[in-house]
C-alpha cells in the first residue's frame, strides 16, 4: 500500500528493545518520528542513531516521540545500541522496533510486497529502501515522509525544522517558505480568508504577490 501525506499513519504491535507497543497507544496525544534503517552494526546508520539519541531531549522539548525500526531482531538492538553508545557518547533511549518478519516495513511501503518474511540473509543493499523518515501528529496522520539513499546521513536538525513546520502549521495555519527557521517570517495558508487573516493579524502583512501574505512567526 502506497502511503501519503494526510493518510492514516499504519497501526500496529511490535516487540521493542523497550517491551510490546501499540504504534497509536504509545504516540498517545503528541507527535512521533518513526526512522527506519537498512540494517544493525552499519557504519552509516551507527552515526545517525547516536546522533538522533543526542537529540532525543530536543524532539521532547516538542513533545514528540523518537521510534526506531528495522528488520533486525531486537536482540541486535540491545547489542548494536551499546556500539553505539560508545562510539558516540550517547545512550539509545528510545525504542528499537525488530520487525524481523518485515511486516511492518511492508505496511510502511519501505520494502515491496514480495520481499519474503524473514530478514534472514538479507544484506544492507537488499533493505536499501528501508530507510525513511515519517512525522505523524497527534492524529494519527502522516505529516511528512522523506527517503534517503543508503550513503546519505539524514540531517536531523532538518527533521527538527520539519517538525517545527508541521507544528506551527497545525497550531497556527500558517506555511513555512524556503529555509525557514524558528523566528522568521511566515505565510498565511491560502485557505485563510483576508477576513479571518485580519482577525488574527489586525496589523496585516506584507504583501510581495496577491497570492503570497507574509506576517511574523506567531507565538
Amino acid at each position: 500500500m502506497s502511503l501519503r501525506i494526510n493518510n492514516t499513519a499504519p497501526d500496529f504491535t511490535a516487540e521493542t528493545t523497550q517491551g510490546s507497543i501499540n504504534f497509536h497507544e504509545w504516540i498517545g496525544d503528541g507527535w512521533a518520528v518513526l526512522c527506519s534503517h537498512p540494517k544493525d552494526f552499519t557504519p552509516v546508520c551507527t552515526t545517525e542513531l547516536g546522533t538522533l539519541a543526542g537529540l532525543q531531549g530536543e524532539f521532547e522539548k516538542r513533545n514528540c516521540k523518537i521510534l526506531g525500526i528495522s528488520v533486525d531482531p531486537v536482540t541486535n538492538h540491545e547489542k548494536w545500541s551499546k556500539d553505539i553508545e560508545a562510539s558516540h557518547g550517547h545512550a539509545v533511549n528510545y525504542p528499537l522496533i525488530g520487525d524481523p518478519e518485515l511486516k511492518i516495513v511492508k505496511q510502511y511501503d519501505m520494502l515491496p510486497g514480495d520481499a519474503g518474511d524473514t530478514s534472514e540473509g538479507r544484506t544492507p543493499a537488499d533493505n536499501a529502501t528501508a530507510r525513511s523518515v515519517f512525522v505523524i501528529g497527534p492524529d494519527k496522520k502522516i505529516k511528512a515522509t522523506i527517503t534517503y539513499p543508503m550513503s546519505t546521513g539524514r540531517n536531523f536538525d532538518e527533521i527538527l525544522r520539519l517538525v517545527d513546520s508541521c507544528q506551527l502549521t497545525a497550531q497556527k495555519k500558517v506555511a513555512t517558505p524556503a529555509n525557514w527557521k524558528q523566528g522568521d517570517d511566515v505565510i498565511i495558508l491560502p485557505s485563510v480568508s483576508d477576513e479571518d487573516a485580519r482577525a488574527t493579524y489586525p496589523d496585516g502583512w506584507q504583501q510581495p504577490l496577491p497570492y503570497i501574505r507574509v506576517v511574523p512567526q506567531p507565538k
